[in-house]
């Protein structure tokens, strides 16, 4: 399981803010949650299979470690992140071409008209289509218009 997988639980993420106050066992720590000690322990176990959190043996206590640099790839991610939003930011000043110009919306919502038309009337003959307004059409009142 990787960094991100852990930090996804809300659980995994309350349990790694209160190790990096200190170490802590198992029982301290379900105190704070109201799930049972062995849901704690399944947690701590996923936290440390993604190599966040190490135990420490003290007697027959077992205490718990946030591990050292055991967020640094979700830092590094974040840090890469925020670097391509401040530099979007940068270049949104620039003009932003939209990526349709008004004839092909012109286009679609012709083609959108005739068809609710057509499917409004299901004997539409040949001379009705026809005399509806083309592409062609839509486009030199673009043109017109501007």
């Amino acid at each position: 399981m990787d960094e991100f997988e852990a930090i996804a639980d809300p659980v995994r993420r309350a349990l790694i803010e209160r190790l990096a106050r200190g170490p802590a066992r198992v029982v301290d720590l379900a105190a704070d949650h109201p799930i049972s000690r062995p849901a704690i322990s399944r947690h701590l176990r996923v936290l440390g299979e993604a190599g966040m959190t190490t135990v420490v043996d003290q007697g027959r206590e077992r205490h718990y470690e946030l591990a050292p640099g055991a967020l640094a790839p979700v830092r590094a991610w974040l840090d890469a992140v925020d670097s391509e939003v401040a530099n979007s930011e940068v270049a949104g000043s620039e003009v932003v071409e939209p990526r349709f110009d008004d004839r092909h919306l012109d286009a679609l919502d012709l083609e959108v008209r005739r068809t609710v038309r057509e499917r409004g009337q299901p004997e539409a003959d040949a001379e009705s289509l026809d005399s509806a307004p083309t592409l062609t059409d839509s486009i030199k009142r673009h043109e017109e218009t501007g």
